[in-house]
């Protein structure tokens, strides 16, 4: 199973642990409790760990446009620096998982797929 960056943290807080997508991750903090972090998160910050997210660079002269055959919002309505929450869909249009495409550049992509479905994606 994976360890997070932060799993040393999660520890010393206490964490309640689960297997998430073969990463160890906190599922919350028994110590504080579930309201006390909601309030937390409502009146000041919160940090949530992402490390288990998935990770896929898609960059070359076609990218925006081979994004755009299997994705379901087009990504030229975004500008290079922004992000689009999507859908992307295998060849027969079912949908594989839900990720986040940032644009860097026209021929260059970052996209963020689900722990879970990360091999899928990619």
């Amino acid at each position: 199973m994976k360890l997070s960056p932060l799993n040393a943290r999660h520890e010393q807080l206490q964490a309640k642990m689960s297997d998430f997508g073969g990463w160890l991750m906190p599922i919350d903090y028994p110590a504080t409790g579930v309201l006390t972090e909601h309030a937390s998160v409502r009146e000041a910050v919160g940090i949530f760990d992402v490390s288990h997210l998935g990770k896929a660079s898609v960059r070359g002269s076609g990218a925006l446009d081979f994004l755009n055959s299997v994705l379901t919002n087009d990504l030229t309505r975004i500008v290079d620096g922004q992000a689009q929450y999507t859908l992307i869909c295998n060849r027969n249009g079912g949908v594989i998982d839900d990720l986040i495409a940032y644009r860097n550049s026209a021929d260059d992509f970052f996209l963020v797929p689900n722990a879970s479905n990360t091999a899928d994606v990619v």
